[in-house]
């Protein structure tokens, strides 16, 4: 991951939008991985995302991560996005 999980002083808009509109984060994400909006909280957009990229993990990591963790688990994709677009690698 570019980011640590819980990284949010890297990019505070996505934590903000995460912390008060959590949907709207959820379906920027999807939208972003061409998926459908409802999936953007899911595990296997987190493993999707983590395989795409050759990210180091499991889907026991990625259960306990979405399940506990469900609003910094999709800040740390959305902030990864945006990382790698800056990167020009997304």
């Amino acid at each position: 991951w570019q980011t640590g999980l819980m990284d949010c002083c890297t990019d505070c808009s996505v934590c903000c939008c995460g912390l008060f509109c959590f949907p709207c984060l959820a379906c920027q994400v999807a939208g972003d991985m061409n998926e459908c909006c409802l999936c953007g909280t899911s595990v296997a957009m987190r493993t999707l995302y983590r395989t795409r990229y050759n990210i180091p993990g499991s889907i026991c990591s990625d259960y306990c991560i979405t399940m506990w963790c469900t609003v910094c688990s999709v800040c740390q994709i959305k902030r990864d996005i945006n990382r790698r677009r800056e990167l020009g690698i997304f």
